[in-house]
């Protein structure tokens, strides 16, 4: 997709931004009716993806990235559909020879607020996301940023405590937010090409062209998030035409009604994996045979079957076929009932035993546990299944660590590196994939990198880390006359400026 910044920016990237990859990937939509463009028409998208508060240093669920990364707020940097690196909100950049010291010159930009972009604004955006109170997805990666410096008041400059590869790459999911916003939570103030509109919680928010846009403007007059906690409610809002779309199709069942002139299945690139994932810091999943038992008692072809009919794919590490990092774990820990069960006599559970699932009441993880709870049934484990709304899970599950293992749905590209951080929620702590993904970032080219997170791959994989059960497809529905929707999922991003009606 080729978005209008490109030909008003200019940087000078690091070579770091080499290593980016380039997935497949174009804007789609239906098909047109013929008629002229309507600038003015607002554009109602359906999802299942709200967040879960305004604000991504607090967390926010994927649906925060969906509705305002790109749109309301904008980053030095901004990751397109094809996963490559442009130039935003940083019109030039500097890198020093030793890697270190990053100079980034900025566009003349305003607030949606009327205050101007500033260095101050940067370096209190940066210094926000890595801060003590931030839990943000990307907090531990940027946490390589030393000092953040305002030259003057268009010129920013950060220091790094060691090289990073990844830094520019990094720093398109970071907003630059204005430091007189206040509690962002509920409220928004960005340099976006839409401000935050109206926001009913539990119902939906609505986007505003923002006149003053430094860039180029929208392609519509508007865009309203429409939510659904049913994937049935959803699909009956397309057909009603209550929605022009939906961002994410997870009611496989379904499709068949949009096979049809009348709508477009959008079939793109995917980097959510469906994980099962354990605390890896309590018995039994401490040990690494009842992780691999677990592993091998779940026949998941079957389940990505039931759940997708045949779409979608399975993997076997955390890493999805669109990164170059990639291997073909998916029968590294096969389904196998007999292994499971010599498994788990060998960790000295010969009878099972019994845990809880937590798992979110949102998406397909209600019906994935009930899957689960049968197939270990058949080796004697016996699964508890606790429902919980995602608000709950953020806070027993990813803040508190309070629980045997979860289902959840993890959206964000490259994100290998959480397995490096024993202090992530599921607590896997591993001493050489910590130092390989420490020297990958560090790497002096693509190769070295890719060689290390090679090996993480591996060895996650060995370990049973977590039950990477499926990667998900990435389907949308688009009713007829809607275009320029984006194609991929990485990420969940999801910019709305270039989807207009005719």
């Amino acid at each position: 997709m080729t978005r209008h910044h490109r030909n008003r920016l200019t940087a000078t990237l690091a070579a770091a931004t080499a290593s980016l990859l380039v997935l497949a990937g174009c804007a789609g939509g239906a098909g047109s009716t013929g008629a002229a463009p309507d600038a003015n028409a607002e554009i109602i998208v359906g999802s299942q993806n709200e967040p879960t508060n305004l604000d991504q240093i607090f967390g926010g669920s994927s649906g925060v990235t969906e509705v305002f990364t790109g749109n309301v707020y904008e980053g030095l940097f901004r990751i397109t559909d094809d996963a490559e690196v442009e130039p935003l909100l940083a019109a030039e950049t500097e890198v020093s020879e030793d890697g270190l010291t990053y100079t980034f010159t900025l566009q003349d930009a305003t607030f949606h607020s009327g205050a101007p972009l500033t260095a101050e604004a940067v370096k209190y955006s940066l210094e926000r996301f890595i801060g003590e109170e931030s839990i943000a997805a990307r907090k531990s990666q940027l946490s390589v940023i030393d000092t953040v410096t305002a030259v003057d008041d268009k010129t920013v400059e950060v220091t790094l405590s060691s090289k990073s590869i990844s830094f520019t790459y990094n720093l398109g999911y970071v907003w630059i937010v204005n430091p007189e916003a206040g509690d962002l939570t509920a409220a928004a103030d960005g340099t976006g090409p839409y401000s935050l509109g109206d926001y009913r919680k539990g119902d939906s928010i609505t986007l505003e062209v923002n006149d003053d846009y430094w860039g180029d403007a929208p392609a519509n007059g508007g865009v309203v998030y429409q939510y659904y906690a049913d994937p049935t409610a959803l699909n009956n809002a397309l057909v009603t035409g209550a929605v022009d779309l939906v961002t994410s199709q997870s009611n496989p069942d379904s499709l068949a009604e949009f096979e049809s002139g009348d709508y477009e299945i959008i079939e793109g690139t995917s980097t959510t994996k469906e994980l099962l994932a354990f605390n890896d810091r309590v018995a039994p999943f401490d040990d690494v045979n009842v992780r691999k038992a677990v592993y091998s008692a779940i026949d998941r072809e079957q389940l990505l079957d039931a759940i997708w009919d045949g779409r979608g794919q399975l993997i076997g590490s955390m890493v999805p076929p669109s990164e170059p990092w990639y291997l073909d774990l998916a029968d590294n820990n096969p389904y196998d009932p007999e292994l499971s069960a010599d498994l788990l006599a060998d960790a000295g559970y010969a009878d099972g035993f019994s845990f809880t699932i937590d798992t979110p009441d949102s998406g397909v993880h209600s019906t994935v546990a009930e899957f689960l709870q049968t197939e270990l049934a058949k080796v004697g484990v016996t699964v508890d299944i606790n429902i919980i709304t995602d608000d709950e899970w953020y806070e027993k599950v990813y803040t508190d660590h309070d629980f045997e293992a979860t289902l959840q749905g993890h959206v964000n590209d490259r994100d290998i590196n959480f397995y490096g951080n024993p202090d992530f929620y599921w607590g896997y702590d591993d001493a050489e994939v910590q130092g390989w993904l420490a020297e990958a970032e560090q790497a002096d080219s693509t190769e070295q990198q890719t060689e290390l997170i090679t090996q993480v791959n591996q060895k996650i994989s060995d370990d049973a880390a977590s039950v990477w059960l499926y990667l998900n497809p990435q389907l949308r529905i688009v009713r007829d006359g809607i275009t320029g929707v984006p194609e991929n999922g990485l990420n969940s991003l999801f910019y709305v400026y270039d989807i207009q009606e005719a």
